[in-house]
């Protein structure tokens, strides 16, 4: 489910507030609570929010530790749901959980934009992923954020596209556009403040013929760290810049390793720093961390 369905499946009247909303009608059952109390809206949303992710989360990991017997069958199917969808009841709600961080940061972006405090009628993915990005990348508890969520829908259109036609995973893409921008917190822009769209750092060399952002960046010069002002390309789009990616790893002769290192992410970030994609020593296990983030995330939002 993704985190759109998931901010759209928020619950109803307070009479439902303790069920878990799955059905997308309630949508419009939210809209007309948003209509009588703007902040019973909000904290619902927040709070489906992160049941709805709990049960997939908790799904995911039910699938990954548990083998299937002979005695499974549709019945025992549904019991586990139906256990599944509890405990994310039970999980739901805590003290500096999810839903708490989530709720204030659709008040702060609400009221930064001059909207109402409330949910606005015909909240929908746009909406709720604009919102979930201003969230911080990590929290105390390790939980995943909403801006990790959001991250993840916001490009795995165009990484399943690149995926589809490289053979590189899609989450291995996304999980290096994550890592390069901080989870889109740090993201390479213009002199005039616009996004250059550049998720992976690639730099403007002599044969670049497009548009160029300068900045400055942490490069390490024998293996320590120093800030250096470079030029990096610029993009019109997201999707151009996994294009561009994708022919600078599938063209480039000193990346085929790269490509034959698709098995594991700790090959895979390996190869790229053996290649010299980047100057961090510690680029390689960086990386394949938050790939496996990405991978986690993906199944417990498929």
């Amino acid at each position: 489910m993704s985190a759109a369905t998931a901010l759209s499946a928020a619950a109803l009247p307070p009479a439902a507030q303790r069920g878990l909303a799955a059905d997308v009608k309630a949508l419009d059952g939210l809209n007309a609570l948003a209509g009588r109390d703007p902040k019973a809206a909000l904290k619902e949303t927040a709070r489906q929010f992160e049941a709805l992710f709990m049960r997939e989360l908790l799904k995911s990991m039910r699938e990954a530790t548990m083998k299937s017997g002979m005695l499974d069958n549709e019945g025992t199917a549904l019991g586990d749901d139906l256990l599944d969808e509890q405990w994310a009841m039970k999980l739901t709600g805590l003290p500096g959980g999810l839903a708490e961080m989530i709720e204030r940061q659709l008040q702060q972006s609400m009221n930064r934009a001059g909207a109402p405090t409330g949910v606005p009628a015909g909240i929908g993915p746009a909406a709720g992923t604009a919102a979930a990005a201003s969230v911080p990348a990590t929290t105390a508890a390790g939980r995943p954020t909403a801006q990790q969520i959001a991250f993840i829908e916001r490009h795995r259109a165009a990484a399943e596209q690149v995926a589809a036609e490289t053979g590189i995973p899609a989450a291995y893409l996304i999980g290096q556009a994550a890592h390069e921008t901080g989870w889109g917190r740090s993201e390479i822009r213009l002199a005039d403040g616009r996004n250059a769209h550049n998720l992976f750092g690639i730099k403007a060399g002599p044969g670049w013929t497009g548009k160029v952002a300068e900045t400055v960046t942490t490069e390490y010069v024998d293996g320590q760290p120093r800030k250096l002002v470079q030029r990096f390309r610029a993009y019109d789009s997201y999707a151009e810049a996994f294009r561009d990616y994708a022919r600078l790893i599938t063209n480039s002769p000193r990346y085929q390793a790269v490509l034959r290192s698709l098995h594991s992410p700790q090959a895979f970030a390996a190869q790229l720093q053996q290649a010299g994609y980047a100057t961090d020593p510690q680029y390689a296990a960086k990386l394949s961390r938050v790939i496996n983030t990405t991978l986690q995330l993906q199944r417990a939002l498929a």
